[in-house]
Formats: structure tokens, sequence, C-alpha cells
């Protein structure tokens, strides 16, 4: 009797395990499925208006595992603070990616707040508004899954060449959700412990070109200091006083393709910077995926923060 109990826990350990083991790679294959909206208790609503001809209400899928968000018109903040106590007085605004069509709040937003807070550090995910995309999730699917290219590289090495440029978006929407949410921070500093010379911005992807975008083109948002990750790498215009820079991608992203053009327009504005190029990683691994070289750039960036004096509190 034993010997049969025995071996019906272990049958029954067993199938529980193929059972947890199967819906992990379901979750985990890139199928995009329907998700209910996740409860944002913390959110903050912006203010700063709705998306014109928008077709359908927000709604939210999961791919890779993740929670994102699609046909975004209400911006919000959402805070994630360090425990009471343990606030260095920084603070960075995350903004996910997602192509401007979606966002990846989880791997490149909740998750990344998250591990900034544990160091201390006060972070906030911008929830954007985005582009509208069809009503139907099978539609998304088809479009979600379209052919994508890599951005041709430059056979010429001389100092003259420069790779083309992806067509320009108008991300108005875009900036003035980032820059109502430095205002809110700005408002809100002594509430959150943040010492307002040290407000910073990291952006995933399309986040990533937010980033850039505010701080090329905002004229209320003071950036002490930048995180473009896995971004566009074309050359750009530097303002005088561009912030310092802490950049990241992977050989084998389909955005670099031998591009660093933006890199090389820091270089050259004499501002700082500081440049990870990593051996594989792909596209959109947000803290790091299984066995990639990319999995230790939050360690970097949180080490180049401490260097440059942006996690020192003030006397």
């Amino acid at each position: 009797m034993i010997r049969y109990l025995t071996a019906c826990v272990k049958s029954f350990i067993l199938a529980f395990t193929l059972l947890i083991l199967s819906a992990a790679a379901m979750a985990q294959d890139g199928t995009i499925y329907p998700l209910a909206a996740p409860q944002e208790p913390n959110a903050i609503l912006l203010g700063t208006g709705g998306v014109e001809n928008q077709p359908a209400t927000e709604s939210w899928f999961r791919q890779w595992g993740d929670p994102m968000a699609r046909n975004i018109t209400v911006a919000t903040l959402t805070p994630f603070l360090p425990k009471p106590g343990k606030g260095n007085g920084a603070a960075v605004i995350v903004a996910p990616g997602g192509g401007y069509r979606w966002l990846s709040m989880g791997n490149e937003g909740w998750e990344v707040a998250q591990a900034l807070a544990d160091k201390g550090i006060a972070a906030f995910v911008l929830k954007y508004r985005l582009f509208p995309t069809p009503p139907a999730l099978d539609d998304f699917k088809a479009w979600m899954n379209r052919p994508r290219t890599a951005p041709p590289a430059s056979s010429d090495t001389s100092k003259k060449a420069t790779p083309p440029s992806p067509p320009q978006m108008d991300l108005s929407n875009q900036l003035a959700d980032a820059e109502a949410a430095y205002a809110m921070i700005l408002k809100r500093s002594k509430e959150w412990g943040v010492d307002t010379s040290r407000i910073g911005m990291i952006g995933f992807s399309a986040g990533a070109g937010l980033t850039m975008h505010s701080t090329l083109h905002s004229k209320t948002m003071k950036l002490a200091f930048i995180g473009p990750i896995y971004g566009g790498m074309g050359p750009v215009e530097v303002p005088k006083n561009a912030p310092p820079m802490f950049n990241v991608i992977a050989s084998d992203d389909f955005l670099f393709g031998g591009q660093t053009g933006l890199i090389q327009s820091w270089f050259k504005a004499g501002r700082p910077v500081e440049f990870h190029l990593y051996q594989n990683g792909g596209h959109g691994f947000g803290l790091g995926n299984p066995d990639r070289t990319s999995n230790r750039w939050f360690d970097a960036f949180i080490y180049w923060l401490e260097v440059n004096r942006f996690l020192k509190k003030s006397s």
C-alpha cells in the first residue's frame, strides 16, 4: 500500500509538473492571448487629453508571458517608491516600448520600476497615449506578425557616411504625456522624496525613442540623465546641455544593423556617454532573458548612476 501511494504521489507530481511546464510553454511561445485589464490602483491620471480618430477602447493582451496594453487614450503615471528611509532622492521616468501601438507594461515597465525602487530610486511608469490599432485582436495579431526587416547598415566607413533615418512620426501626444509626468514629479517631489535635480528617464525600444525625443525637443523637461535601451541608433543633433546618456543594445537586435550614429553624435558633442553593445539579447529583453550576455545591463546602469553621483543623497 505504501509503495502504491508513493507511486501515486510521484505520478501526480509528474503530471502536475508537466501541466505547469505546458502552461509556461504556452505563455512563452510568442502567441498573443487576450487578457483582462489588470488593476492599476496606484495609476495617476495625467490629464493630457485623448487620441483623435481612435476606433477602440483600451484593451490588453499577453505575449511571451508579459501583459501589454494597446489603444491607450488616457495617459497615467504609476509611482514605485523605495521603502521608507531607503530612498536616495534620485527619480526615473520609465517608458515601456511597443512601437507606439502597444506598451509592454510588465517586462519594460513595472518590473524595471520595481528593480529601481529596490535600489532606492523613485521610479514612475509612464503609460503614454498610443496610435490606434484595429479593435479586433485577430486583426491586431496579423499586424504584429508582419515581416520585419533590419535597417540597412552603411558599407561606407568614411566620416561622411550616415545611415538612413527612419520615417518621422508625430509624437506630440507622447511628448505631452512625458512632460506632464515630469511636471507631476516636480510638483509632488517632497511627498515622493525626489531631488528635482536628479530626475532621469529611461525607455525601451519605442520608449527609448520617446526618451530621446523628450531630450531633444521638450521645452520643459530638464532631465539629469537618460537611458535609451535598445532604441534607434541613428545620428541626431545634440543640444549643448544634453544630459549624460547610458545606451544599451544587442548586436542581434533588428534595430541595430551596425549603426552607432547616436553614440557618435553624443561623443562629438562632448557630452558624457556610455555605450554597451552586447553580443546577444535580441530585442525586447527588458531586465534580461536566460543565457544572454545582455542580462547584466541593469547592474551596469546602477553602477553608472553611482559613479556619476546621481545616487548620492543630498546633504
